[in-house]
């Protein structure tokens, strides 16, 4: 820390008690300062050869026939006032960056100028502060703290101005060019780590980070680090990660961790100016400076502290843009009355919206054409398919809350394009979740929520799991099993991506639903063994081939459940009849494939084969 002394004669003040203070003379003392609640005991002589306003206060006392003088209003208190005192009588005074501002404001306020005698104490102070302390870094920092209680006296002589002035031009100074201590107690990046560990061998760290500065900020109020911020931005030197890492911490230092802190009367006000101005604050262009998790913290504690509205639409604006980035965590935003739920589904569902609204407009992005089989297109967008597997993780959260309505679900899930999902495994955990924690859906909502997964889309180890599940309505059921027997004789292993259009099912009648679940079923049946026909000729020419197809087909069979094997048996004879009439094909006559099993030989493969071809 930088300091200065002033004179040379030795201190001679004396206390007396708490409120009074003398110095120690063989002259008596023939002058009383009162400041504040503190009495001065002093010499008119030294005292009025230094002020300007002394003299004035002096000879009006004269003529009033007393020997006080009243100061109620000096800045910086008895404490400024001594060390201008001293001054006055050349004792010995040390000025540093705690008190120089105090002593500055009280000797404008003295008047100890220029013209009252030469080299006088404004003079000194003044090149106290240009030669030193807004040279410094942290000097400067602490003059800046000290100017907020000595207002508006600290303003009006510019000394705000000039400490913002010189902490902005330090914090655009090139890393490489910084020579100063600073504060940097952050987590350590990978580089950083490095540096660290070359300096236990010995070596010389020359490397600063570029967020070297954001720390010793923190310290300032924030009507001080807002308008500092406002200065280093101006300057447009900063990168916006650095000026949204300075934002971060600083949120971090002063934002409590708990709600009843945020919220609490003593501080709701002030947390609440808080927010709106780090949001204010953020950098211009939205999609750089913070990250996706900080926004939706800073979005969290904006809905606590009740800010204002364009605040939170900022928020959400930002959020929107880097929606991609966000956890499910984050996304678990307490809902404010009147929502019943959880958590805040209308702001999320709002969110989603506005990013696939942003997606479209900047990449193009054309939910229609995903729809059509576009998925080479629709790869190349990793923000989109990691959309889609946070909407499926948060809808598996908000599953479990019991006053989530079944339309506030179905419009999250359709939220997002089909292409986002590429695999329904995430979707349907989700509405498993939500089948179990509301167990009174009829069956016409099961339907409809069932309706929103494609089977075809599902994973072997998720088919397994809803071909065994007792919450799921029987056409689904039947619809896992058809299709795990088809990908099983077929020997596929991945889903199907060119799945039919969910949400249409949900638009039908119970009985249009049933008709076009089946005729789909057979559709994609006929088609599958027909890809299956140009294999058998192949298989014809060599057993081992069909062999090992076979097995395939009766191990998938051979894992399920005895409910799931009664309906493969009535499927069976769905996809097999020719001309049968519903009846006939629900009636469960067909021998089950598990009994077929123990007798299964190389004939039996041939068999096979040939009501396949019967199929086709």
């Amino acid at each position: 820390m930088k300091f200065m002394k002033l004179g040379s004669k030795p201190d001679a003040f004396q206390a007396d008690g708490r409120c009074i203070r003398y110095v120690t003379s063989e002259l008596a003392t023939d002058v009383v300062v009162n400041v504040g609640e503190v009495k001065f005991y002093l010499h008119k002589f030294p005292l009025l050869s230094k002020s300007n306003r002394l003299q004035k206060l002096v000879q009006k006392a004269s003529e009033e026939i007393s020997d006080e003088i009243n100061m109620v209003d000096f800045p910086g208190g008895p404490k400024a006032f001594e060390i201008c005192a001293k001054f006055c009588y050349g004792m010995t005074v040390t000025l540093n960056a705690y008190n120089v501002v105090a002593a500055r404001c009280a000797a404008e306020y003295l008047e100890m100028t220029e013209d009252v005698d030469r080299g006088n104490l404004v003079f000194k102070i003044e090149v106290f502060l240009n030669s030193s302390i807004f040279r410094s870094w942290k000097d400067s920092i602490i003059v800046l703290q000290t100017t907020r209680s000595l207002l508006p006296w600290s303003e009006d002589l510019k000394i705000v101005g000039r400490c913002i002035d010189s902490i902005a031009s330090k914090t655009s100074v090139d890393p490489s060019n910084i020579t100063w201590s600073y504060t940097y107690n952050r987590k350590l990046s990978v580089t950083d780590k490095i540096i660290e560990d070359r300096l236990k061998f010995g070596e010389r760290n020359d490397s600063v980070p570029k967020d070297w500065w954001v720390e010793d900020i923190c310290e300032l109020e924030i009507d001080l680090y807002k308008r500092l911020m406002i200065t280093v931005k101006s300057k447009g030197r900063m990168d916006g990660s650095v000026i949204g890492e300075a934002l971060r911490t600083y949120a971090v230092r002063w934002l409590p961790d708990s709600v009843d802190a945020l919220i609490s009367d003593a501080h709701s006000r002030r947390n609440k100016f808080l927010v709106e101005t780090i949001v204010c604050l953020l950098p211009s262009d939205k999609g750089v400076g913070c990250s996706c998790s900080f926004l939706l913290k800073l979005l969290k504690v904006a809905i606590l502290v009740g800010v204002d509205d364009s605040s939170r639409e900022d928020l959400v604006n930002r959020i929107s843009l880097k929606f991609h980035e966000a956890s499910v965590k984050d996304l678990l935003i307490p809902a404010r009355s009147p929502q019943t739920t959880f958590y805040d589904v209308e702001l999320v569902y709002s969110i989603v919206n506005r990013f696939m609204m942003q997606e479209k407009s900047s990449q193009g992005l054309d939910v229609e054409r995903n729809e059509k089989g576009t998925d080479d297109f629709v790869l190349g967008h990793g923000s989109l398919l990691g959309v889609g597997k946070l909407v499926d993780g948060y809808l598996m959260e908000i599953a479990h809350d019991p006053n989530l309505s079944l339309s506030s679900f179905i419009d999250l899930s359709l939220s997002i394009p089909d292409a986002a999902r590429p695999i329904h495994d995430g979707l349907y955990k989700a509405i498993d979740e939500y089948m179990k924690e509301h167990p009174g859906l009829t069956k016409a909502e099961r339907k409809k929520i069932c309706g929103l997964m494609d089977v075809r889309k599902l994973t072997i180890d998720a088919s397994m799991h809803a071909a065994q599940n007792e919450r799921l309505p029987l056409r689904v059921v039947v619809q896992v099993l058809f299709f795990e027997q088809v990908r099983a004789a077929a020997g596929v292993h991945a889903p199907n991506n060119n799945p039919r259009d969910a949400s249409h099912s949900t638009t039908n009648t119970d009985e249009e639903w049933e008709k076009a679940a089946v005729e789909d079923d057979r559709r994609s049946l006929k088609k599958q063994m027909s890809r299956m026909k140009v294999k058998d000729e192949e298989f014809q020419k060599n057993g081992k081939l069909s062999k090992k197809n076979s097995k395939n087909s009766k191990s998938v069979v051979q894992l399920l459940p005895s409910r799931s094997r009664r309906i493969f048996d009535k499927l069976w004879v769905v996809g097999k009849g020719h001309g049968e009439n519903r009846s006939s094909e629900t009636s469960g006559s067909s021998q089950s494939p598990t009994s077929l099993a123990p007798g299964d030989t190389k004939s039996s493969g041939s068999s096979s084969r040939h009501r396949r071809h019967s199929i086709s």
